[in-house]
């Protein structure tokens, strides 16, 4: 996405999460049509800090809420990593996530981010609703190997 800005003489250089995989939508979005403001909702499977029965900790409710029962809203930390990427989007970007008991099968897809256009739906002239699909382990190993041979090519 910003492999332009990569220097050979950094020392730290990330390839963030595969939760990145919406920056190129956003930014093809941005770029032709402008986005006002923004809500990602990643559904995903539960993780392994969630709790397998219902018990008490965190500070919200939901944090006490067994997993494989519920399916329960998270906050996620993305939006901050993709306004660094594109900055435009500071301030107009919110992101949710529902894990939810799924079985992780493997479903191999090489692209950071596949669009389903047919999937789209256009609530009024300013509210759209895009769906896109990703690997989160094939499809982000992809993007870690391209980050290493663009840094290897610039050596």
């Amino acid at each position: 996405m910003n492999y332009e800005k990569y220097d050979n003489f950094l020392k730290i250089v990330s390839n963030a999460s595969c939760a990145n995989c919406l920056v190129p939508l956003a930014k093809a979005i941005h770029d032709n049509f402008g986005i006002v403001e923004g809500l990602r909702t990643t559904v995903s499977a539960i993780i392994a800090s969630q709790k397998t029965m219902d018990g008490s900790s965190g500070k919200l409710w939901s944090d006490r809420q067994v997993t494989t029962q519920n399916i329960i809203p998270a906050s996620i930390g993305i939006t901050k990593a993709m306004c660094k990427v594109i900055a435009e989007l500071n301030g107009k970007l919110t992101c949710m996530a529902f894990h939810v008991l799924i079985t992780n099968m493997l479903v191999v897809d090489t692209y950071s981010s596949t669009f389903y256009a047919g999937t789209d739906i256009a609530l009024n002239d300013c509210i759209v609703k895009f769906t896109s699909w990703y690997d989160n382990e094939f499809g982000y190993s992809n993007r870690v190997v391209g980050l290493m041979v663009h840094m290897a090519s610039k050596e």
